[in-house]
């Protein structure tokens, strides 16, 4: 986007006042909402929360259908529309009780419920057809990661000529969250800085005169009632110089007020922190963080839980009260490794084994800990021994449990993580007969209802393992019965759709991948996957449609752009294929599919020696490319470099089965004078593939090794299967045409 299109702006000014007065003097289109994003206010999603609720109410008019497309992230982020906007598409997860929840949201889910929200307001704001409207997001340096990842995906997405975003903050320094796993797309300060026009106004704005004395007591007031939220630097002079217990005071009444209001976003937000503040701490405020983080939890906020169980676990010991000291330490655990910040996780999880002879939280932490060393620690850190010996501690302390049905549950929990180390030691056998016993154990244990939402994690843990072991027919039929359990899980949908693909059953795969994009929020891999169908089925225009939509979620995603671009080299659209090349290689500069095809481009062009410099290039990003060594033999073929054709492709069949590639050496063995080796290679072509082609290619061999009455065999049958190929036929083998 350059200067002169951005119209997204970003204002730079100390206080609130300031960036009020710098919006109000551009030249905006009118306001559709102005919202802050202090998480202060309501935790996760303040600002995005506050959009929604001042739009839904005019969108079930204008667009009910929208409504209902997107009530998942309408409802993740704004829960009090329960009662205006239905959830039609709940799962075991979201439905599960607490103490049956074993599953949790991906990292990458509010993501998806951002890409949700954006598509919802582009088709709200396109329903208003009078022109363009302005969006004012204040206070963004005070944002929850959740309303950052919305704000930079907003500013990507939103199309000016509906929506100017206007995003106000007091410096230039946003101080982004750790979060290795978070993509640089989602980063706010690289969004502010590539789609809005930087406004900075250093000068505070005037503070109001008066009294004193009353300054003091009304800014005090004031900052309380604001929730922590209020600029004025009097305002906050007055709250710090305030008596401790008429601080308290405030927080109590201003607390109260805020929990008549019913408002479950509150309560994750300026609730906990007047209960922190407010006379009881270490009770009314700890009970407050420990139901914020632990809806946070339940939803995928992970920094908020992180947020919270560090508030926590400074509101209360283990000693003072133990079962909120180990939510607040396990779910930070918890959250750091979901965050990718596994090393912070360790010590957590240590310090709870120091101070408690618990047998449950012993339990806990050693899952956790095995956890940790086989699935979440980086590569060079991973141990899966010393997880077996973790895991094996948490299935003795589960095996130890007094209750019948929590035994069996606890005791198949722990195995199932078993089960996964057992895959990562390159055991699956062993992996698959653990999951077999912990699923005949629930089954004889537990009644048909209980424990649903685990039980169908097994289950499916279970088919990706049948799947790993190619035993497909019993992976999809362990993903039937999940999904039959669970048919709103869009996962569930997607992996058997991955599962029907690779056997070849293209129909039901795809059902299954317009499942999984109907069930959830905007998915990526779900559409990328569904392109790949799509072109096998022959819809090259869906298969093209859905690569550009996992781009636009994506823009880093090399391999759809890569695909995309061979569709249209297909279609001999060659500047798309190009340009899609370009855009690509912008992303991903050493992806070497994308080099291998710019190399093609180049010699369908007529550019041998660009095309021979991308071949190499893709080669040394990637020497096990086999289809750069192939392009390049090609190369070296069509030149009359016949030696270097057949010492590549020869490379090239070494790291790939690709018939493509074997028939194409076998063409450069004829012309060798090898042709016994020519005709070996055919063989296993038509043995695997039934090319009637290749049939003719073998009959040239044939013959001149000669053996004319099997190349007149091979003739005679190619034209069976493919009378198209007479001409080609007369070409090769005339002395065989009669």
């Amino acid at each position: 986007m350059s200067t002169t299109e951005q119209r997204h702006h970003w204002i730079v000014a100390p206080d609130a006042a300031s960036r009020t007065a710098a919006h109000e003097r551009l030249a905006l289109p009118p306001v559709l909402a102005a919202v802050s994003a202090d998480r202060r206010l309501r935790g996760p999603y303040t600002a995005a929360g506050s959009l929604l609720r001042a739009l839904v109410a005019d969108a079930l008019v204008r667009c009910p259908a929208a409504v209902a497309r997107h009530d998942i992230e309408i409802l993740t982020v704004a829960p009090e529309l329960k009662g205006s906007v239905p959830a039609s598409r709940e799962t075991l997860t979201s439905l599960a009780a607490p103490r049956e929840r074993t599953r949790f949201y991906a990292r990458l889910r509010t993501l998806r419920i951002a890409h949700g929200l954006v598509e919802f307001l582009n088709r709200y704001t396109a329903t208003l057809g009078d022109g363009p409207r302005t969006l004012v997001v204040d206070a963004a340096q005070h944002a929850d990661p959740t309303d950052r990842e919305f704000l930079a995906v907003l500013l990507r997405r939103a199309d000016p000529a509906l929506l100017v975003v206007v995003v106000t903050t007091d410096s230039d320094s946003l101080d982004e969250p750790e979060d290795p796993l978070a993509s640089p797309d989602t980063l706010l300060t690289r969004a502010l800085g590539e789609y809005c026009v930087r406004r900075a106004d250093p000068v505070r704005g005037e503070e109001p005169g008066g009294d004193q004395g009353l300054a003091q007591r009304v800014g005090a007031a004031d900052y309380v009632s604001s929730d922590g939220t209020h600029e004025n630097p009097r305002a906050l002079a007055a709250y710090q110089a305030l008596e401790p217990g008429a601080r308290a005071r405030l927080h109590d009444a201003r607390r109260a007020e805020l929990e008549a209001l019913d408002e479950t976003s509150l309560r994750l937000g300026a609730i906990v922190w007047h209960a922190e503040q407010g006379s009881d701490p270490a009770g009314t405020g700890a009970d407050a963080a420990a139901h914020a983080l632990n809806y946070c939890m339940d939803f995928g906020f992970y920094h908020a839980v992180v947020d919270y169980g560090v508030r926590g676990r400074a509101l209360v010991g283990y000693d003072q009260n133990p079962d909120h000291w180990w939510t607040f330490t396990s779910k930070l655990a918890i959250a750091f490794s979901a965050l990718g910040l596994s090393d912070e996780a360790l010590p957590l999880l240590d310090d709870a084994r120091a101070v408690s002879t618990e047998p449950e939280i012993h339990l806990q932490a050693a899952y956790a800990t095995a956890m940790l060393y086989t699935r979440h620690l980086d590569a060079e850190r991973k141990d899966h021994h010393l997880a077996r010996g973790w895991i094996n501690e948490a299935i003795a302390f589960a095996k130890a449990l007094p209750d019948p049905k929590e035994r069996a549950m606890r005791t198949a929990f722990n195995r199932n993580g078993l089960a996964l180390i057992e895959t990562h030691q390159g055991r699956p056998q062993a992996a698959l007969a653990l999951l077999d016993q912990c699923i005949t154990s629930l089954d004889s244990s537990l009644e048909p209802h209980e424990h649903a939402l685990h039980r169908s994690v097994l289950r499916h843990n279970r088919a990706q393992v049948n799947a790993g072991l190619r035993r497909y027919d019993d992976a999809v039929a362990d993903y039937t019965t999940v999904i039959a359990a669970d048919p709103n899980y869009a996962e569930y949908h997607f992996d058997r759709g991955v599962t029907l693909r690779g056997v070849g059953q293209l129909e039901e795969a795809l059902t299954d991948f317009d499942a999984a994009i109907r069930l959830s929020p905007p998915f990526v891999e779900a559409y990328y996957n569904r392109a790949d169908v799509r072109s096998a089925l022959g819809d090259v225009e869906g298969a093209v449609a859905d690569f550009g939509y996992v781009i636009e979620l994506d823009p880093a995603f090399a391999d759809a752009y890569l695909n995309r671009a061979s569709l249209h080299a297909d279609l001999g659209e060659t500047d798309a294929a190009a340009d899609d090349v370009r855009a690509g290689l912008a992303v991903a500069a050493d992806h070497a599919g994308l080099l291998t095809l710019s190399g093609q481009l180049h010699a369908a062009a007529g550019r041998p020696a660009d095309a021979h410099t991308a071949y190499t290039a893709a080669l040394d990003a990637d020497p096990q490319f086999a289809a750069a060594w192939a392009a390049r033999a090609e190369l070296a073929y069509e030149q009359g470099d016949l030696a270097a054709a057949i010492a590549g492709l020869e490379h090239a069949a070494e790291l790939s089965d690709e018939p493509g590639i074997a028939f194409n050496l076998a063409v450069a063995l004829h012309d060798g004078s090898r042709f016994q080796e020519a005709v070996d290679r055919l063989s296993a072509v038509i043995e695997e593939t039934g090319d009637p082609s290749a049939q003719l290619r073998r009959a040239a061999s044939l013959l001149a090794l000669g053996r004319a009455a099997d190349a007149r065999t091979d003739v005679r049958q190619a034209l069976e299967a493919d009378p198209g190929l007479t001409d080609e036929a007369t070409d090769l083998v005339p002395e065989l045409i009669a």
